[in-house]
């Protein structure tokens, strides 16, 4: 049985260094860590890659050989993998012992919500591999100042936690930058805790670009809270004690943390259920650190 993390999220969300940050705090807590580039476009890694795609197609010669941009060089590349999984397969093999995966996917959103080969990937390497995975979304905490933006981001999270059918965290990533962005309406466990959106409605109906939208936005508002699935936790993955708590969810949701115990139904239950004592550092805390005008 093999952990890890499946990092996602839109381009600029930080998910390279990201899983720079994770690899380095996961090193240092004991563990065996081997990093998976599977985005073809990420040509400058700052981190130790254990196995990187950029060995099996590049997008530069994708581009130049079919004659597609950016997006459409992605999709080729992720179906290319998709088709030669098996490759991916034998790579990861001489990690399958003893060492915690963080699979690094491209940034395009599409691959997520949309498109099947991704999907196909994990399922596939969930199964044949024994692999334990929980996908990490990041989503830029900047966009909680934008009632539209942070609407779309929630669509987005939603979304890409119904296609890919994994354990699921979503991480408002930069969090230590939410404050140079101006002042949030609400406080921040509003905006976690993905609280009644009734009262964005008032806040994007002062804003004259939302106003022909207004019943699709209500819409969207209403399937996002009938569903009730989508929730945040923050990071600022230069502070230990952010990555920390972030890891600790993470461990519950894939089943790291109950890996090397042994023991009967009942004790696997105080586990499971045991409340999070750290959990005043997901709200409270944040907002008194990085939000201190509020």
């Amino acid at each position: 049985m093999v952990f890890g993390q499946v990092v996602i999220g839109s381009p600029g969300s930080g998910k390279t260094t990201y899983c720079n940050g994770m690899f380095q705090f996961l090193k240092l807590i004991g563990r065996k860590v081997a990093v998976v580039n599977l985005d073809p476009a990420n040509d400058a890694l700052p981190y130790e890659c254990a196995v990187n795609i950029e060995d099996l197609i590049k997008l530069s010669d994708v581009m130049a050989e079919h004659s597609l941009g950016p997006n459409g060089g992605l999709v080729y590349c992720m179906d290319y993998l998709e088709k030669n999984i098996d490759w991916l397969q034998s790579k990861l093999k001489p990690f399958l012992e003893d060492h915690y995966l963080l699979f690094d996917f491209p940034g395009q959103v599409e691959l997520f919500f949309l498109h099947s080969n991704a999907k196909n990937m994990i399922t596939r390497l969930v199964k044949k591999l024994d692999l334990r995975l929980t996908a990490v979304h990041l989503v830029d905490a900047h966009l909680c100042c934008d009632p539209g933006k942070y609407v779309s981001a929630l669509l987005l999270s939603l979304t890409t936690m119904l296609h890919l059918e994994l354990p699921h965290i979503n991480v408002l990533s930069k969090i230590d930058l939410i404050g140079k962005y101006g002042k949030l309406a609400y406080n921040l466990e509003f905006y976690m805790d993905v609280q009644d959106l009734s009262y964005l409605q008032h806040d994007l109906d002062q804003d004259p670009r939302s106003m022909k939208y207004r019943k699709l936005t209500k819409g969207l508002c209403d399937v996002i809270e009938d569903f009730g699935l989508v929730n945040f936790t923050t990071l600022d993955i230069q502070d230990k004690e952010s990555v920390g708590n972030l890891v600790k969810l993470i461990d519950k949701s894939n089943g790291y943390i109950f890996a090397g115990i042994q023991g009967s139904v009942v004790e696997f239950s105080k586990i499971a259920a045991a409340p999070l004592d750290w959990d005043y550092y997901r709200t409270a805390a944040i907002q008194e650190k990085y939000m201190k005008d509020d």
